[in-house]
């Protein structure tokens, strides 16, 4: 489909340099009966060069083609009335490029909710003074808990206000094909905020979602096309089942949170601790599970909801392969999993590719000025 647009920019543009080529002599088209003046020729290869410029910004993957779009639609179809008896079948080409530039549109106002929510984040958070993990603040901590600290190296570096990751990731529901899709999280612990975006493929059309988790409040909304809802959920059920999620990010994503003084510990034995985490008056139970390395190798809760049936049920998530990720090892493979009465049932995986913590305003604009920032389905 890609291609076969591309193709349609690149024709219905050429066709336009015919007006052109008309009007200074050029060329004479039998087709074009009506006399164009060489002003109006100026025009038409202006649509041209505007056609291709629009080509060649959405084969680049620029977030924005569809402005140059939007002008170059309009000037075409002004031509287009202009000249009705030769050019009126102009129009079903123009209304076949308008309807993707609407989409993308659409799909960039989706996102712009995220990223102006990240964008507040990361302004607020600047300010906040950035001190060093030290081994006196691992004391109130379990030893298993404290292993896992040193072995990830989050002792000797800054403490973790907030973090950026992104993900390629699988996901399906029970009876459905699996789902590949681009994931990109944002976390602000001064305020206890999860914002996740995930843009993907349902049947081969363009989708995206946001989970926000903010204030006393959560929420998911996902879309086909990015104007038809696909899934969507809040309230207090979605509430907890985030919190549950907020606190599996600290485990896996931002050991060095796990030292907040929030967290009631148990230890259950060497390698095994149950964790009680506390966030806007939330309560949510866990239990974490290392092995002799003092990597965290699965993480169980029964407090979080299965959203789709409105039920709690046992929820895990192993994790393997740790990796290097600047100064941090973390595991780079997870997967979630639900263990329903007939059986356990993995609906996600999860391959983590980045992740930055404390990143500044200079950073977010540096990926905003590359065209970083934007989420694009698998292709």
């Amino acid at each position: 489909m890609r291609l076969l647009f591309a193709f349609l920019l690149l024709i219905h543009g050429g066709i336009h340099l015919f007006g052109f080529l008309k009007a200074y002599n050029f060329y004479q088209f039998e087709q074009l009966t009506q006399p164009i003046s060489r002003a109006q020729g100026v025009f038409w290869l202006l649509a041209t060069l505007l056609f291709a410029g629009t080509l060649l910004m959405y084969l680049s993957g620029a977030t924005f083609w569809f402005v140059l779009g939007f002008i170059t639609i309009l000037l075409s179809q002004l031509l287009i009335f202009s000249h009705w008896g030769d050019a009126r079948f102009g129009t079903i080409a123009n209304l076949l490029i308008l309807i993707p530039a609407l989409l993308s549109w659409q799909s960039w106002r989706f996102e712009h909710q995220y990223r102006a929510d990240v964008q507040v984040g990361i302004e607020r958070t600047q300010a906040i003074q950035q001190d060093l993990l030290t081994e006196q603040d691992l004391q109130h901590l379990p030893a298993p808990v404290q292993r896992y600290l040193w072995y990830v190296g989050a002792v000797g570096q800054p403490k973790v206000h907030t973090f950026r990751a992104r993900f390629k990731a699988e996901m399906r529901g029970k009876g459905q094909d699996w789902m590949q899709m681009d994931c990109e999280q944002y976390n602000f612990f001064d305020t206890d905020e999860r914002l996740f975006f995930l843009s993907a493929k349902v049947k081969g059309l363009p989708a995206q979602g946001y989970h926000r988790y903010q204030g006393h409040e959560a929420s998911m909304d996902v879309r086909l096309l990015s104007v038809l809802p696909v899934a969507q959920a809040e309230g207090p059920e979605m509430f907890i089942a985030e919190t549950v999620t907020l606190f599996n990010d600290m485990c896996f994503l931002a050991p060095a949170t796990l030292i907040d003084k929030r967290i009631q510990w148990t230890t259950v034995d060497e390698h095994t601790v149950q964790a009680a985490f506390t966030n806007k008056g939330t309560t949510i139970q866990a239990k974490l599970f290392f092995n002799e390395a003092g990597q965290l190798i699965d993480f169980e809760s029964h407090d979080r909801y299965d959203i789709n049936a409105m039920q709690q049920y046992r929820f895990t998530t192993p994790l393997r392969n740790y990796k290097d990720f600047g100064k941090v090892r973390l595991a780079s493979y997870g997967e979630a999993t639900w263990h329903y009465p007939d059986g356990p049932f993995v609906y996600g995986k999860f391959t983590l590719e980045e992740v930055m913590y404390n990143p500044g305003f200079d950073d977010y604009r540096m990926e905003k000025s590359t065209g970083m920032i934007s989420l694009r389905a698998p292709r």
